[in-house]
């Protein structure tokens, strides 16, 4: 399983612990709260749901009322299918959000785990942001030494871009250092005193996972059926 598959099915896992979805709706909480899954397609999602369904991650149901059920197949269109997390699935998703290897302080990885930093203990929470941190700061001191070997060799806009990636890499350490302190000293992102579980945490919604969208109706599509 690639890197980026495996973060498209721990972002889907978290995302069905909230609520069961549509491959549409999961689709759009994707693209609109995770920057990561941006670019990706039914083409993407749908072997993804199938594989987790495989391996008892997920189950298929029908969605919609009776009504609509009954009124599918005299419109030639097949039931809209909804992904529910099965017990399995919410045990494998919990063994995901404990772990804290180094692939959770990769860029895109680190993303989708702080996505679901509501539903993430606060001891885990501690050691991806450090484990970030120090990857970013290793980041951001050969780039550093980069600059300096190269300096006299660049024109004036390829230094200035050198200078913005660095600044990027600055600007996300102090970021994660407030975060850390923040932690460490038992405050959400709001700066109120918590309790002791993740899922009291505010700053990803009160069930935790992705922020929540405002408007999630969506057109009768084809695309919420299997396929």
């Amino acid at each position: 399983m690639s890197r980026r598959s495996g973060i498209l099915e721990f972002a889907v896992l978290g995302l069905l612990r909230e609520a069961p979805m549509h491959g549409y709706e999961l689709r759009k909480r994707l693209n609109t709260s995770l920057g990561v899954f941006r670019a990706f397609s039914y083409g993407t999602l749908y072997p993804c749901l199938k594989t987790l369904v495989a391996n008892g991650w997920l189950i298929e149901e029908s969605g919609g009322s009776q009504q609509d059920a009954l009124a599918a197949p005299l419109a030639g269109r097949r039931a809209k299918i909804v992904y529910r997390l099965t017990a399995e699935g919410k045990e494998h998703f919990e063994e995901l959000l404990s772990q804290t290897g180094p692939d959770a302080y990769e860029d895109e990885h680190f993303a989708a785990r702080f996505a679901f930093f509501g539903q993430t203990s606060r001891d885990v929470r501690m050691r991806v942001l450090e484990g970030r941190r120090s990857r970013l700061e290793e980041r951001l001191e050969k780039m550093r030494a980069s600059l300096a070997r190269t300096r006299e060799r660049l024109d004036d806009y390829t230094l200035e871009l050198q200078r913005h990636g660095m600044e990027s890499v600055e600007r996300e350490v102090r970021w994660l250092n407030e975060l850390i302190e923040s932690e460490r000293a038992g405050r959400d992102l709001r700066g109120s005193a918590t309790g002791e579980t993740a899922s009291q945490d505010t700053t990803t919604g009160a069930s935790g996972g992705l922020p929540r969208q405002g408007d999630d109706s969506r057109p009768d599509t084809p695309d919420d059926t299997a396929t």
